[in-house]
């Protein structure tokens, strides 16, 4: 890892908006080159979430109970209730609920992408074991089920209600079973 993303993820752990006038200044360097180094400020962002998103999921899956359909909404509504639970990236959903959004829900994000990957990674391995019979073609399930997922993280920026892992876990369960 880089200084400067070091630095930056410091921050948003602590509960820091990371500023790139302020990052280039607290790393003695300018702005371009701070720029040239980790590109904008969404990129930096999405690859400090990702990094976080990351630790999550290889930690869940073994916790999860069972595998197959529970296994799989087990690790769901795990990740859910990790990204609830998780002070930094809640303060930083209230803070830039907009930015949050374009950066942890859409295609182009590193990190739907890449959770997508991981999770369709996951349910080949299920399939491949004979633990699960999908409804859908792999890739559309692994999608599906993240757009699950974020539904129940960022309930309380789309509607208004408090985010559920609970409401993930059924909504996952009644998919796959």
């Amino acid at each position: 890892m880089s200084q400067e993303f070091e630095v930056a993820r410091d921050w948003f752990l602590a509960g820091r908006r990371v500023d790139m006038g302020e990052l280039a200044q607290e790393l003695s360097i300018s702005r371009a080159t701070l720029h040239r180094r980790v590109g904008s400020r969404d990129l930096l962002l999405g690859e400090i979430l990702w990094s976080l998103s990351d630790v999550t999921i290889a930690r869940l899956w073994p916790s999860c109970v069972g595998r197959g359909a529970a296994g799989i909404a087990d690790f769901v509504s795990g990740y859910v209730r990790m990204a609830n639970d998780s002070p930094p990236f809640r303060d930083f959903l209230r803070r830039e609920p907009e930015r949050a959004l374009r950066l942890l829900t859409t295609r182009a994000s590193v990190c739907q992408r890449r959770t997508t990957e991981k999770l369709e990674t996951l349910l080949t391995g299920e399939v491949s074991a004979g633990r699960l019979d999908p409804p859908l073609p792999v890739p559309d399930l692994a999608y599906l089920l993240v757009r699950i997922g974020e539904s129940f993280v960022y309930t309380d920026v789309i509607t208004g209600d408090a985010p559920d892992a609970e409401k993930a876990h059924a909504a996952v369960t009644a998919l796959l079973t």
